[in-house]
């Protein structure tokens, strides 16, 4: 079932998070915006943190680079990474057209509230990203 951007939230930083109940346990699903994408054009290459990291909202899980630049992921929740995306850093095309299905990059188990209170709904995130471009 594709996931519906609607129902996603953002950090400032253009990560998405998709917030998902599984067994009494807050689990998101993270990746970058197609916002994102379009600024970062052409990706070369994707580094991404090992199973078991604990992050905290706000830390760089890894880094993406373009052609035009090497940029920062960073959490945009606090939690333990509980599944890499192992598929993505060989198939980076694919993230251009799908971002928020193949381009999923980890998953964190939250902890606590996890910052998702601080993330922004679509509507604020694509003001946002209108208010920048």
């Amino acid at each position: 079932m594709p996931r519906d951007e609607s129902k996603l939230l953002f950090a400032p930083t253009h990560e998405w998070a998709d917030i998902t109940e599984v067994g009494g346990d807050k689990i998101a699903t993270i990746g970058i915006s197609a916002f994102a994408m379009d600024q970062l054009n052409d990706l070369v290459y994707m580094d991404l943190p090992e199973v078991g990291r604990v992050v905290n909202a706000g830390d760089e899980l890894g880094e993406v680079e373009s052609v035009k630049a090497v940029s920062p992921i960073y959490s945009p929740v606090s939690g333990e990474v509980i599944e890499v995306h192992a598929e993505l850093p060989d198939n980076l095309e694919r993230l251009n057209i799908e971002p928020y299905e193949f381009g999923w990059m980890v998953k964190v188990k939250v902890s606590g509230d996890g910052g998702i209170d601080a993330l922004l709904d679509l509507a604020a995130y694509q003001k946002q990203c209108s208010e920048s471009a």
